[in-house]
């Protein structure tokens, strides 16, 4: 007989759609730059008509991209974003159109480790990701406190040796 397991309750960071926010908002600045030289390019040496048309599509299509990116995007994740970890199972579910549920057994996990990138460190923040033989997952942002205690809990329930190099 299957035993039930619970919905994952716990969220993520509270600053995690500030994170998200400023990733988009840095990647959209850098495609923006990189099409306005690009249509400057094509003003300046006056390349081909039909590769303006192309370009101001690109552009058109960069817009509305970056107002779901940055605008309504990183809310959404936040709301969809969730993990739990028992004795037996790490949990993660997530996802906004297509929502993934992944039950990740304790027994089949190999490594653990929390990094944390500039902008992540910040805001005192980690992502913690967890590997199995033939996969990796990852949870994008938690408190540094809530990072080093579950990367520490699932290390403990995997029985994960710590190795001294």
């Amino acid at each position: 007989m299957y035993s039930q397991t619970k919905e994952p309750q716990q969220r993520l960071a509270d600053n995690a759609v500030k994170i998200w926010w400023i990733s988009a908002v840095i990647s959209n600045v850098i495609g923006f730059v990189v099409l306005g030289v690009l249509l400057f390019l094509d003003y300046y040496f006056s390349w081909y008509a039909w590769i303006g048309w192309v370009l101001i599509g690109l552009t058109i299509i960069s817009v509305l991209y970056a107002v779901w990116d940055i605008l309504i995007r990183p809310k959404l994740l936040y709301a969809h974003w969730r993990y739990d970890v028992t004795e037996q199972f790490l949990q993660l579910k997530f996802g906004t159109l297509t929502e993934v549920h992944q039950l990740i057994p304790m027994t089949k996990i190999q490594s653990v480790a929390t990094r944390q990138g500039p902008l992540l460190r910040k805001y005192n923040l980690y992502a913690l990701s967890v590997d199995t033989m033939g996969s990796s997952h990852s949870i994008p942002i938690l408190p540094e406190q809530v990072a080093l205690d579950l990367r520490d809990q699932i290390a403990y329930y995997a029985k994960i040796k710590e190795v001294d190099e």
